[in-house]
């Protein structure tokens, strides 16, 4: 998918943004903490990296500077409000400075930790770097046997029973 539009860009970024909110409303505030392993993100760590990267990364990036993205420890946030706020926060900075880029703006070069890349390129690779996050909160979720709500509206049983192959 080629963005060519800063607008339509960013209606669809808004959905997407939903989609994980939803989830991140089912979290229970005692499992922020929680790891499925020592050394890996806990809930917390994984929301405070989507936002610090949106922002200090990839929103950074299209403003043409280097990635000034410095971890996602407790010291950004900590706590479920506190996490969710800044979660928030970042996200409203980010689509702040998206807003600003011109459609034009979208075919240029912009500087990524990687090399430069063009800029619609870097904004369809933070999508899909939310989303890749959003699809292991899920995980965890699951593993701590907590309901996720369904990413369309329908769970994939009820896809199922729809579906005019169904046998049920």
């Amino acid at each position: 998918m080629e963005i060519t539009s800063v607008t339509s860009f960013l209606d669809y970024y808004e959905r997407v943004r939903l989609r994980t909110l939803r989830v991140t409303a089912v979290i229970p505030p005692d499992a922020m903490d929680w790891a499925y392993k020592p050394g890996k993100f806990t809930i917390a760590d994984m929301l405070r990296h989507i936002a610090a990267m949106e922002r200090y990364m990839f929103a950074e990036n299209v403003m043409l500077r280097q990635s000034s993205y410095n971890g996602c420890g407790k010291e950004l946030a900590n706590g479920y409000e506190a996490v969710i706020g800044y979660l928030n926060e970042m996200h409203r900075q980010s689509v702040a400075i998206f807003s600003n880029l011109s459609d034009a703006d979208l075919s240029r070069k912009c500087p990524t930790p990687g090399g430069e890349m063009a800029t619609w390129k870097w904004l369809r690779a933070m999508v899909e770097h939310e989303v890749h996050h959003r699809g292991e909160l899920y995980i965890y979720l699951n593993l701590l046997d907590v309901e996720t709500p369904p990413m369309f509206g329908l769970t994939a049983e009820e896809v199922q029973q729809k579906s005019t192959n169904s046998k049920n």
